[in-house]
């Protein structure tokens, strides 16, 4: 796979975007918690400003990445990402740390224009019997950085500070600018790029989407899933915190198990991905991540939870490959943007919508209860993709195009 020059570039890019995520939210969520107090609304904040972009410009992103060349968007978008952490940095000496969370904020709203360009260049570049193999190996770079963001985020913040951490996520992110300049030029696009018709390409892009069966029934997994993300999402840290009576910093270890297990995980996916169907893929995940989660909120020996994140990660490869070889697999080149740009919203408005009530749910309630629910959920996910199970690969050729 590496052989391919497209892969090959994307992957080194998302290198070093994903250092640079990293080493940004962990120096944030340290930063915010130190001045807060550990205070769960704060934190629930935090996970909200990183993920309501994708909820209001998926769409709108995915609609520009289908009209505009992806090797330039992408490039345009991390140099802009690099330039927002430098204002950031500016405007941090004489402002609240509130500017942190508008800093975020727009580095997450430019990556909604990047990401469905790196879907379409995979999808225009990469043979179709290598795609799951791809979408497996992209999975292992995340767990990667699963294990290793958290201790070089941690130590960084800890060691250098608040300034120094953005720095370097600047620096990073403007390194992603630089590589991706290497890839060769976009195809000439014939007339997309007329603005008079964005509108009408965003309603073909939804009528494409509704069209097809298999993408409507992954939209309605998608709200449920991500409800059920949401609830847990800003919570890692109350985990270790309450029910292993640990502290704050401990929350790296977890989550090291955890990344490395995905690794692992996305791995073994990848020697075995022509054998498995993806919406096989997306449900044993969702099975597997409800049962761990119950199990989670309930734990209160390190050890049992250790190996409950262990065995979250190595099956969480599942739902992300799922997902990603889906969307691809089942939608024509010239949607691809789009689609993303639709059905991702569904799975991240829930998911916003789950962070948001987080925090006050567990207030009113507690920890568990906040985890069951979340459990509960994944569960009534999976049943929602029982019509795929005899359901044969379908791809809409014509919907949405007249």
């Amino acid at each position: 796979m590496l052989r391919n020059r497209y892969v090959r570039t994307v992957m080194l890019s998302r290198v070093l975007l994903q250092l640079g995520i990293w080493i940004r939210n962990f120096a944030i969520l340290l930063y915010v918690t130190d001045l807060t107090h550990n205070d769960s609304r704060y934190v629930s904040l935090i996970s909200v400003v990183e993920y309501a972009p994708i909820l209001v410009f998926s769409i709108i992103g995915g609609t520009f990445a289908d009209r505009w060349r992806p090797k330039l968007t992408m490039v345009w978008c991390d140099f802009l990402s690099a330039i927002s952490v430098g204002l950031v940095i500016t405007a941090l000496s004489q402002s609240s740390w509130y500017v942190l969370l508008a800093g975020t904020f727009v580095s997450a709203s430019l990556s909604q224009f990047s990401q469905p360009s790196a879907m379409k260049l995979y999808k225009n570049h990469v043979p179709g019997e290598m795609l799951q193999s791809v979408m497996a190996m992209s999975q292992s770079l995340v767990a990667v950085f699963m294990v290793l963001g958290p201790i070089v985020g941690t130590f960084i913040y800890q060691r250098y500070g608040i300034v120094t951490s953005l720095v370097l996520t600047g620096i990073l992110f403007g390194g992603s600018s630089i590589v991706l300049s290497l890839l060769p030029r976009d195809l000439e696009h014939s007339s997309q790029g007329a603005a008079s018709n964005f509108n009408e390409e965003l309603k073909a892009g939804l009528r494409y989407m509704w069209s097809n069966r298999s993408l409507r029934i992954l939209s309605w997994t998608f709200a449920v899933v991500g409800l059920a993300a949401g609830l847990t999402q800003p919570l890692g840290l109350f985990i270790v915190t309450e029910k292993l009576g640990q502290h704050k910093d401990f929350l790296q270890w977890p989550l090291m198990a955890n990344g490395a297990a995905m690794l692992v995980g996305g791995g073994l996916i990848m020697t075995l991905a022509k054998k498995i169907r993806p919406h096989t893929l997306l449900a044993s995940g969702l099975v597997v991540s409800a049962i761990t989660s119950a199990l989670i909120g309930s734990s209160t020996i390190i050890f049992f939870t250790m190996v409950l994140m262990v065995i979250n990660g190595l099956f969480y490869p599942c739902i992300q490959i799922g997902i990603q070889t889906m969307i691809i697999k089942n939608t024509e080149a010239s949607f691809i943007g789009r689609v993303g740009g639709a059905i991702t919203p569904v799975f991240m408005g829930m998911m916003v919508v789950g962070m948001m009530v987080s925090g006050y749910f567990k207030e009113t309630t507690s920890l568990l209860t906040v985890y069951m629910t979340s459990g509960i959920l994944l569960i009534l996910g999976s049943l929602i993709l029982i019509p795929l199970w005899n359901n044969k690969r379908e791809v809409s050729m014509e919907a949405g195009v007249k």
